[in-house]
């Protein structure tokens, strides 16, 4: 496994939209585990292939209930409404205030291109939306109400 560099807001492959992923090859698999460090390395709760520089259709997810391999994932069901602050990787030390769904069910392969459904509530669905809109080429400040500003950090 390998830390690999976190692209940042302004490189033009996070305005790019990803492929899909077809077969997923042994290259690939190195690059799920590679970015699943990334992401704990970064302490984030998600990482897209493009914030690493691949233009596939793969994100993972941890808020703190182990980690989610989404290959191809998709939004099926949205329902609800939330409010909150959110961050990016992709935008270090910086924060805005984002609407998202408060539940979401998403249709996606595991690591092993098995098929799969999960739901998602509150961060979760928070989380999955975020990092699912970054295969579209599209990052949360477009959706910040107000001012992005300085993340509070959880140890401040």
């Amino acid at each position: 496994m390998a830390i690999r560099q976190i692209r940042i807001a302004g490189d033009p492959i996070l305005n790019k939209v990803c492929k899909e992923v077809k077969e997923l090859t042994p290259k690939m698999k190195v690059l799920i585990d590679d970015m699943l460090d990334t992401m704990y390395e970064a302490n984030g709760v998600g990482l897209a292939a493009p914030q690493v520089g691949i233009l596939r259709r793969i994100a993972v997810v941890d808020i703190g209930d182990g980690p989610i391999v989404l290959v191809n994932p998709q939004i099926i069901e949205e329902e609800g409404e939330q409010t909150g602050d959110e961050a990016c990787l992709s935008l270090p030390g910086k924060a805005g205030e984002v609407k998202r769904p408060n539940r979401v069910i998403v249709r996606a392969y595991d690591e092993e291109m098995e098929a799969y459904e999960m739901e998602g509530e509150e961060l979760l669905a928070r989380a999955l939306c975020h990092e699912i809109e970054h295969l579209d080429g599209h990052m949360y400040m477009e959706h910040v109400i107000g001012d992005i500003h300085d993340a509070v950090m959880d140890d401040e």
